[in-house]
């Protein structure tokens, strides 16, 4: 019996060792994973699309049927006899799109950002992927086989940009192509009304916001376009009043919004989320937070390019967040960078903008 005892208890002291070991070795394993995935300031969810700029006259407008200073929606043929028409002219490729824009310009600032959309396995999908990872921007893309989306974007001397947009790929996101460790490593997810367009993008802006809410990540959400507002203002007040944290628009999406004026759209859209900024142009931008409305001036610039004044005044606010300013402080960051962004040619802020922001401190 005294022998049966003893082997017992040696059995029992060699099981506990070995599940103590393997306990510190999961804990290993667990602390190692942590510090290989990188904790980003924020991370976006949009529509990556390469911007092709062309220099043309209002003659090439006239004689291929295009309305100057509008953005029209392509398809597949459009843009391939696009390209035929400005075969020999000087073309600049960049990254762009609404959200990539905003994550671009947070990178160049030297946030640590992310991005994930959809982008094809073609010569645009790796010009745009090289381009964002050149801002600072760690790439969660997800490829697949077709078109990325373009945009030929016609600039006529007058500087008026008159865009042709092929959404491509961009439509085809999913939420099964969510990068889950990209949201809960983020303090903030950013992501605008243009992931709006299909049912399958839908499911996974839905999907997102629920895996941020878990992982108490801050959600922000810019409206980004009146005719997109148009379409969805139901589906977007309800995400406004249920998910969202700060929501971002302008003067004339708040007005249909919340169907009034600027100053009372405001006060509607901070009582349903937690921060609300309306962006005005060259006048105030107003924020609602907590009962308390804010306006800050706009600073005053010569415009080359409004290309992205919005984008850049959502990274601009962003950025005051990930600092920790006083709101009011985030307003005039945004509208700084706004206004060097705008008096330059291009969507994204210019490259020296981490220089001039950090000198406002």
């Amino acid at each position: 019996i005294h022998e049966l005892s003893l082997l017992l208890f040696w059995s029992i002291l060699n099981w506990i060792f070995i599940r103590d070991t393997a306990k510190i070795k999961d804990m290993e394993i667990s602390s190692q994973r942590k510090e290989t995935v990188p904790r980003f300031d924020v991370s976006g969810m949009g529509n990556p699309l390469v911007d092709i700029l062309v220099y043309v006259d209002d003659n090439f407008l006239i004689s291929n049927h295009l309305n100057k200073g509008i953005m029209h929606l392509i398809e597949e043929d459009g843009k391939r006899k696009l390209i035929k028409l400005i075969k020999g002219k000087k073309i600049e490729m960049v990254a762009g799109g609404s959200c990539p824009n905003t994550i671009a310009s947070l990178g160049i600032l030297g946030r640590r950002a992310a991005l994930t959309g959809k982008i094809g396995d073609d010569d645009f999908g790796s010009v745009f992927e090289e381009k964002i990872i050149n801002k600072n921007v760690t790439s969660f893309l997800k490829k697949e086989y077709g078109p990325t989306g373009t945009s030929i974007i016609l600039i006529t001397p007058d500087k008026e940009r008159t865009m042709n947009t092929h959404l491509g790929l961009c439509r085809e996101y999913k939420k099964e192509d969510l990068p889950y460790e990209m949201i809960e490593n983020s303090t903030f997810f950013y992501f605008t009304g243009y992931m709006w367009d299909t049912e399958n993008q839908k499911a996974a802006v839905k999907d997102a916001l629920l895996k941020a809410k878990n992982s108490g990540v801050k959600v922000i959400f810019d409206v980004a376009d009146p005719f997109a507002v148009n379409r969805y203002r139901k589906d977007f007040l309800e995400i406004i009043k249920n998910d969202v944290d700060i929501v971002l628009s302008n003067a004339q999406e708040s007005e249909i919004l919340t169907g009034t004026k600027i100053e009372d759209g405001i006060r509607k859209l901070g009582e349903l989320a937690r921060i609300a900024v309306v962006k005005n142009g060259a006048a105030d931008t107003l924020i609602y937070s907590n009962g308390k409305l804010t306006a800050v001036p706009s600073f005053k610039t010569d415009v080359k390019d409004t290309t992205g004044a919005g984008d850049n005044f959502s990274a601009g606010f962003i950025y005051g967040l990930i600092k920790g300013c006083p709101l009011e402080l985030c307003g005039r960051i945004a509208s700084f960078i706004a206004s060097k962004a705008i008096a330059e040619v291009g969507a994204q802020a210019p490259e020296n903008i981490k220089y001039l922001v950090e000198r406002m401190f």
